[in-house]
């Protein structure tokens, strides 16, 4: 009989099985390294992924950046592109808004949260009613719970993995993350018309969590003369985690396509705003 992928996670170290970390991310080309930082707030744990590469293959471009690594000595130079997930999508698009002129060469996202579905949008009147709490009210867990794993992710084996992860959220959502989420993405759909540098928007037509119609937006009203969309027909919202790998690598041959090109094209130090 077939080990099942739960029973798979409770026997093994890992998702992907005894193998060491080190030893997995250099078997898929990357080296990796995590660190902590300490704010007020709390313990903040960050992750980071670089290629390993040498002489003969160097680094063409990099591909979101953040603490610092877009303006470093090393990579300041070299084509710059911002990428956003789901949410991230939504995060990255304010990071474009407001980054400096020239900063990012451009941009790709995948099922980005710029439009909510209409069953996931907030009533306005709790919103307000909780809004008279002066803030009190935003670590409460008490938005609707549409259960949304379940409508992102389309393989079942690899649902099984997202499901069990002891890291994911599964409560309800927060008062105050809707509250914000509102706000921004009302933001963004007012400012479709400032973005101008090339990008990517990729979404399932199938998607039950973040709308499709927010990338048909972004590419109907964006000033951008290069730009993409692309719609996959009857993929969900985890387009490159949670569809079957014939799908999810589809997509990701359309990003690496995308972002090899743009790179030939802009090359190091260009102006994709002019």
């Amino acid at each position: 009989m077939a080990t099942t992928v739960s029973a798979r996670i409770a026997t093994t170290a890992n998702f992907w099985g005894d193998l060491p970390e080190n030893e997995y991310y250099k078997s898929q080309g990357v080296r990796n390294s995590k660190s902590y930082f300490e704010t007020p707030n709390g313990k903040i744990f960050t992750q980071s992924f670089l290629p390993i590469t040498n002489t003969d293959t160097p680094i063409k471009g990099t591909v979101f950046m953040t603490h610092g690594v877009r303006k470093s000595e090393e990579y300041k130079d070299l084509p710059a592109f911002l990428f956003g997930e789901s949410m991230g999508g939504m995060i990255s698009m304010v990071m474009y808004f407001q980054s400096e002129a020239e900063m990012w060469t451009g941009f790709i996202l995948s099922a980005p949260l710029i439009v909510i579905p209409q069953p996931m949008i907030p009533s306005k009147v709790h919103l307000f009613a909780y809004g008279l709490l002066f803030g009190l009210a935003d670590t409460w867990a008490a938005m609707p719970d549409n259960k949304m794993v379940g409508k992102a992710v389309k393989d079942m084996e690899k649902l099984k993995i997202i499901a069990g992860n002891p890291r994911r959220y599964s409560g309800r959502p927060r008062i105050g993350t809707m509250r914000e989420v509102v706000r921004v993405t009302n933001y963004i759909q007012d400012n479709f018309d400032k973005v101008t540098v090339p990008f990517l928007t990729c979404h399932g037509t199938s998607d039950g969590l973040t709308c499709p119609t927010g990338s048909e937006m972004l590419y109907e009203k964006a000033s951008s003369v290069d730009k993409t969309l692309k719609l996959y027909e009857g993929m969900y919202h985890s387009l490159i985690q949670g569809e079957p790998d014939e799908s999810a690598n589809l997509v990701l041959g359309d990003m690496r396509a995308w972002i090899d090109e743009r790179v030939q094209i802009y090359g190091s130090k260009c102006d994709t705003r002019a």
